[in-house]
């Protein structure tokens, strides 16, 4: 085992890696605290349902046309606002893949 610093004779020691890894958590976190702070706009029906989620996937507005409000179809409505629900859910889903690649879904 001669010449052997603990990862092959690599020139890196473990005080490095470490300090590495750190850093690279530290960005992620940074990463992911701007994604929750971002806003992200759907809209469905053609601007009929307008909302707003952020990066937790709270929604923090909700805009809804008053000619879509129809006693007699409430399911239109319903359809409406899980389209926007969804558009901005996958919306917020990109952006996590952008800024965090090849990072599984579940870990942040």
């Amino acid at each position: 085992m001669a010449g052997f610093n603990g990862f092959g004779g690599g020139g890196m020691n473990m005080q490095q890696l470490m300090k590495q890894a750190q850093a690279m958590q530290e960005k992620m976190q940074r990463q992911k605290e701007e994604l929750e702070a971002s806003v992200f706009s759907a809209t469905s029906g053609g601007g009929m349902v307008e909302l707003k989620m952020n990066g937790k996937r709270e929604l923090v507005a909700i805009k809804i046309k008053p000619e879509v409000v129809d006693p007699d179809d409430i399911e239109m409505l319903e359809d409406l606002i899980k389209a926007a629900v969804n558009d901005a859910s996958m919306q917020i889903d990109k952006a996590y893949e952008e800024a965090m690649p090849g990072l599984p879904g579940g870990m942040i």
